[in-house]
């Protein structure tokens, strides 16, 4: 299991990498921290551990939950971004007036990472 969690992190750590590069102008109107040009190397290194956390956090409750293959691993993907990130999300909009959109583009790198780290932890079990 270890090294699908390695695989996973690696792979959600590119691909939101990637929806912030993809949606970057966008970001940048919306928030300061979009309108850096390029974020420090410490910065991606914590960004690389929080990603960690979140693989090693999803795949040991896919164990606890019995979660088998890919079908049953993206369902509880799909729970988990409905249950935490989405209703944080929802949260800073309704109580420190976070613009909606902001919320929502991060509500839909969550949604693509989740389901990434979830396709490749569902291979493994």
């Amino acid at each position: 299991m270890v090294l699908a969690v390695l695989v996973a992190s690696v792979a959600a750590f590119v691909v939101s990498s990637i929806w912030y590069t993809a949606f970057g102008k966008v970001w940048a109107r919306l928030s300061p921290a979009g309108a850096e040009a390029r974020p420090s190397p410490w910065r991606m290194g914590a960004e690389f551990g929080r990603t960690l956390v979140l693989v090693t956090a999803f795949a040991v409750l896919a164990a606890a939950a019995g979660v088998d293959g890919v079908p049953g691993a993206l369902g509880l993907a799909l729970l988990a971004w409905a249950g935490f990130p989405v209703v944080i999300l929802a949260g800073s909009v309704l109580h420190e007036r976070v613009p909606v959109r902001l919320a929502a583009l991060h509500a839909g790198d969550w949604l693509v990472k989740i389901a990434v780290v979830a396709a490749i932890v569902g291979v493994w079990r």
